[in-house]
């Protein structure tokens, strides 16, 4: 008698209520994108979950669980094998979260967006903004190659409509520190704070935009589960925590360090010195993803 528990047959279950779903989608008024390959995308992802560095997410979640994301990742017109979307357990439930490129494509995929692209703002650019219409509109922003290892003072977003309108979304250094606040650590933004910097104004301007979209309820559904996957009792759960659960192996469990030795800026007693910050190898973490990518 066939195990029912065995992978394979978890894989062919799971493969079959997603696809009998979007079929139904699709009867509703659903339509993928052209040159999309639901199957390819689902087994790129089963791959995914099957080979995480924190074991295997099909073992460790539940089969709903699995299905659910699976769907809004088909819906969305998505791949992990473009690295336009993560898998993250939080307990034994899973998640499906976006990424930059992941982010770009599905607003592309709305019938009234044209482009979509983010900028950093370095010290010393110039950038100006303007009040057209009662919206914000970019007036300015010129820059020097070599002003990329300055500190970065704001980013920005632009959504370019079919029409030629351009919807700008900006965001102060202040405000991007304060979207990452939350974040476990800052391992992530440390190391790549211009990606990190885009991704955020990205996400800020996408959450804005699509609920104004009329375009398929089922489309709008999929991408605000997927983008509620970010936050936190309706405040950001912050574009680098997500992406700091994928370093850390795809496990949701913060685990005790293990005891090191004492750092200069903690005392004889065991006290960290006010205002400082230690910062052992156990809490850094490394991308799992073939390549170091960001986004």
């Amino acid at each position: 008698m066939t195990n029912q528990n065995t992978p394979a047959v978890l894989q062919k279950d799971i493969t079959d209520t997603v696809n009998h779903k979007v079929a139904a989608m699709q009867q509703e008024g659903l339509a993928l994108p052209q040159n999309y390959s639901p199957a390819n995308a689902l087994k790129s992802a089963f791959f995914a979950m099957s080979n995480a560095a924190g074991g295997n997410l099909l073992e460790k979640c539940t089969k709903e669980s699995i299905a659910n994301s699976l769907l809004d990742m088909v819906v969305q017109g998505l791949s992990p094998a473009k690295t336009q979307c993560y898998f993250v357990p939080y307990g034994n439930q899973l998640k499906m979260t976006r990424s930059y490129f992941g982010t770009q494509a599905v607003l592309k995929r709305l019938r009234d967006v044209k482009d979509v692209w983010a900028n950093i703002i370095y010290e010393g650019d110039q950038f100006d903004v303007e009040i057209i219409d009662g919206r914000e509109t970019l007036k300015e922003h010129k820059t020097s190659f070599l002003n990329r290892d300055n500190p970065i003072i704001g980013a920005y977003c632009i959504i370019e409509r079919s029409d030629g309108t351009k919807i700008l979304t900006t965001m102060t250094k202040k405000e991007i520190d304060a979207s990452w606040s939350q974040a476990k650590t800052k391992n992530v933004q440390n190391k790549f704070p211009q990606e990190m910097a885009k991704r955020t104004v990205l996400n800020r301007a996408a959450k804005a935009f699509v609920n104004t979209s009329d375009d398929s309820d089922l489309l709008i559904d999929a991408i605000n589960n997927t983008t509620a996957n970010e936050f936190q009792n309706e405040s950001e759960r912050k574009e680098a925590e997500i992406i700091e659960e994928i370093d850390q192996n795809a496990n949701s469990e913060i685990l005790d360090p293990e005891p090191i030795e004492r750092p200069a800026n903690v005392s004889a007693d065991g006290e960290i010195q006010e205002g400082q910050y230690v910062d052992d190898q156990a809490t850094q973490t490394q991308f799992d993803l073939g390549e170091e990518d960001p986004y």
